[in-house]
């Protein structure tokens, strides 16, 4: 074979190659699903459809508590592939979990596709939230009790509460407890941490009771303590709350200075 020849075959050889790694020889790319390390392409969240009714967990993981069914033909939003098998989502009445990656459970775009509309995060108008607060106020007096029946309203504790009027009065269906109702504002919304950015309406997360006086509650860090209680601002320094048997269950109270020490961060449901 003479030199021109071997010049001629490597020339043939490297485009062979480049045109194979471009897909222009019909090779199929590697669905994220299929692959464990593959990230979702594009935007940080993305929409996709269900191909199969599929649990919505609490947890990337298979022993984590059901939130929910997620059915065939419903539209969500990919918040991000958290492991080799769940992606974080968010469905159409705004409730964030985890499900299963399979494809025969959800699907992305075809590449090329056209863009498919996203589940809108609830939404509207802040005229919207009244609905809300005159459901919460229609259940004043109603005791509480920990641990509540979330499907009972005879009693609520601070979560069940919040769920259930948000529920009846703007189908808005948050998680089942306090800190997964805190997570969901900080995913969902803007979170503020100081008192006086918050509006009529807005939810608000406080940590544990650590003392009346505010050196109990110097050099805390708020951005690492747990949330273990929620209420609703009512704007004028009130908020719409239940947290314990001997305050009478569900009622007004002041932002108090106790509160207000405990006071974490709040934001909206409602936009």
């Amino acid at each position: 074979m003479n030199q021109l020849t071997k010049q001629l075959l490597a020339a043939l050889l490297l485009s062979t190659a480049v045109c194979a790694s471009s897909g222009e020889f019909g090779a199929n790319p590697v669905h994220a699903a299929e692959n464990p390390a593959a990230v979702l392409p594009g935007a940080a969240s993305q929409s996709a459809v269900i191909q199969s009714t599929v649990r919505l967990r609490s947890a990337p993981s298979i022993g984590s508590k059901v939130l929910s069914y997620l059915k065939e033909g419903e539209k969500v939003l990919i918040l991000e592939k958290t492991n080799a098998y769940f992606y974080k989502v968010r469905n159409k009445d705004g409730e964030i979990g985890y499900c299963s990656s399979q494809d025969k459970y959800i699907a992305l775009p075809a590449a090329g596709a056209a863009p498919q509309p996203l589940p809108a995060a609830p939404a509207a108008s802040a005229a919207n939230i009244e609905p809300v607060i005159a459901r919460g106020m229609s259940y004043l007096g109603t005791p509480y009790e920990f641990g509540s029946s979330r499907s009972d309203t005879s009693t609520f504790d601070c979560s069940d509460f919040v769920r259930q009027i948000y529920l009846e009065a703007a189908n808005i269906k948050l998680p089942a407890d306090s800190r997964q109702q805190g997570k969901w504002v900080r995913e969902s919304s803007s979170a503020v941490t100081d008192i006086s950015g918050l509006k009529r309406g807005d939810l608000m997360f406080f940590m544990s009771y650590k003392g009346s006086s505010a050196a109990a509650y110097a050099g805390i860090d708020k951005s690492a303590e747990r949330i273990t209680h929620v209420a609703l601002y009512l704007g004028d320094g009130q908020i719409l709350h239940t947290y314990s048997v001997s305050s009478g269950g569900v009622r007004v109270d002041k932002l108090s200075a106790s509160w207000t020490k405990r006071f974490l961060f709040g934001g909206p449901v409602i936009h």
